[in-house]
């Protein structure tokens, strides 16, 4: 009897969903649940069936005043996903899940840009010094706005928020490579920088990460 390969351990991470109100925040967990096959229909806020919002209140008001925990799986990764309150009434259950992330992903919508709220949530995510992945929704209602919405985050977030629909290309690299000396060694000794460089520069928060998307549906 030949010998059993020891079953592969997933990795296991905690990420928060953080967004000034109604920046899409609650529709984007329903999607991500959706596509790891973790829910089987999309809820929508406007029909109050959205999987984390169970309260009556929320679903009445259509926003999220608890925060709530999905359990997701994707490419051998346990994800845990705390969906927080995005009213700034409700900041202060917010910011007692900023304590147990591991990354966050930041929701901004594309017709409002980067609003006050959104400026307070990243002063705590930098306090806490929290990995930040940023997702920019309803492009498909912003217009032309896609290169003035990343010279916003720029300006008023972090200048190293990089686009990474443009991810491979000529452009992206150069962008990626000055945001650390390595990544400026490496882009100057290969052209490009390598996938190794890129993590550590996410998690060292040396990098934001940011994806432009239409609404979801």
């Amino acid at each position: 009897m030949g010998e059993q390969k020891p079953e592969k351990v997933k990795k296991h991470i905690c990420t928060g969903l953080l967004a000034h109100v109604d920046a899409g925040k609650t529709t984007l967990s329903e999607a991500l649940l959706y596509t790891s096959g973790r829910i089987r229909r999309l809820g929508r806020v406007d029909r109050g069936d959205a999987y984390l919002d169970t309260y009556e209140l929320e679903k009445k008001r259509g926003i999220t005043i608890f925060s709530k925990q999905a359990e997701l799986a994707w490419n051998h990764i346990n994800v845990s996903l705390l969906d927080t309150p995005g009213h700034v009434d409700f900041s202060a259950e917010m910011e007692r899940t900023l304590q147990v992330l591991d990354y966050a992903l930041l929701v901004i919508s594309g017709t409002d840009g980067v609003q006050g709220h959104t400026r307070t949530l990243w002063r705590l995510l930098a306090r806490y010094e929290i990995p930040v992945f940023i997702f920019i929704n309803k492009m498909d209602l912003a217009g032309e706005r896609k290169d003035a919405l990343m010279e916003e985050l720029k300006n008023h977030l972090d200048g190293s928020c990089v686009d990474f629909g443009n991810a491979g290309t000529e452009s992206f690299f150069e962008e990626t490579a000055v945001c650390s000396e390595a990544a400026l060694e490496e882009y100057l000794e290969t052209g490009a920088v390598g996938n190794g460089v890129i993590r550590e520069l996410i998690v060292s928060r040396k990098l934001f990460p940011c994806f432009l998307a239409r609404r979801c549906a």
